[in-house]
């Protein structure tokens, strides 16, 4: 009877299996899908294979040498060496870091506070909804330029500060400052990217099931137990990407820092892309540049893998 059985299902199967037209269909899928994949291969792979092998050496354009003879100035990894021992480098991935966990966290709290408002109905919700927009629509190039002109000593902000303040007179040195000027680095980029935040939060909150959430209201509990028990909890993956995505961008943060100060003053607002530009295209350190490159995405990618486990956690667990 077992054998039988085992027929019969070695018959429904084998048609499904051995079908000509289902397996030329998946072989012109693979050729199709082929290109693609080479060319993003090639994408992907060139570029880190030659940022690799230049790391290990000392050349430089300015040097008068053709890159496929760079091996001439092999070095290994003194690049590296130089990297991890430079307090410059040190001091500059810790800067970036305080930037990107204050504009990170300002943004959160912004962009969540928005998306629980935006959430209820209000009037000229779609009018208020397209100016939040504007920001993350405007190139950051141009927001850097026009904060550089809002923020100067004698510019609009500090004289509508001088308005509003009781005091009278208002000047603060946005640009001139150290800490005034980091301080402004964090701001055009909480301005700018708090819409995205918010977005990507509004989503989450969308997606909690209104049944429960009605639920919830005719059993008497309030919007904040709500919040606190229904909302949050829902929504803790939507919240560690947009956190993940946020911080690795804002780690990335060049056109404010650079367009406002050019990393100054001195080394206040410098972060690791203008460190890194600084020392490429100003002092031609292509291969040093190319480790310290190496260097920071190895360390963001461990920093990034090891953020998304509760999320595979989750997901086994499920």
């Amino acid at each position: 009877m077992a054998v039988v059985e085992q027929t019969k299902d070695d018959q429904d199967v084998a048609p499904l299996s051995l079908d000509p037209q289902a397996a030329a269909g998946r072989r012109l899928g693979k050729m199709m899908v082929a290109p693609g994949q080479l060319l993003l291969l090639l994408l992907v792979l060139f570029p880190v294979i030659m940022e690799v092998y230049l790391s290990l050496t000392t050349w430089s354009p300015s040097g008068g040498t053709d890159w496929y003879l760079a091996y001439q100035d092999w070095t290994w990894f003194s690049n590296y060496w130089e990297g991890i021992t430079s307090r410059r480098f040190l001091e500059t991935i810790l800067r970036t870091g305080v930037i990107t966990v204050a504009a990170v966290s300002l943004e959160f709290v912004l962009g969540f506070c928005l998306a629980v408002l935006y959430a209820e109905r209000f009037p000229l919700k779609r009018v208020f909804t397209v100016f939040m927009l504007v920001p993350m629509m405007v190139v950051p190039a141009v927001s850097g330029f026009v904060f550089f002109l809002l923020l100067q000593s004698d510019g609009p902000v500090n004289s509508i500060l001088s308005l509003l303040w009781p005091g009278g007179d208002v000047s603060i040195p946005w640009l001139i400052d150290p800490t005034w000027a980091l301080i402004s680095v964090i701001l055009v980029d909480v301005w700018q990217w708090t819409p995205l935040m918010f977005l990507i939060l509004l989503s989450g909150i969308l997606a909690v099931p209104e049944d429960q959430m009605n639920a919830a209201g005719i059993l008497g509990a309030s919007w904040r137990f709500r919040l606190q028990t229904l909302v949050i909890p829902m929504m803790k993956p939507i919240i560690l990407i947009a956190l993940i995505i946020r911080s690795m961008e804002a780690f990335k943060l060049f056109d404010a820092a650079w367009l406002l100060t050019q990393g100054g003053p001195g080394e206040a607002s410098t972060t690791i892309s203008v460190l890194l530009y600084r020392q490429a295209f100003l002092s031609s350190q292509w291969s040093y540049v190319a480790a310290l490159a190496i260097i920071v995405m190895v360390a963001i990618s461990v920093i990034a893998s090891r953020a998304i486990r509760p999320l595979e956690a989750g997901q086994e667990s499920r």
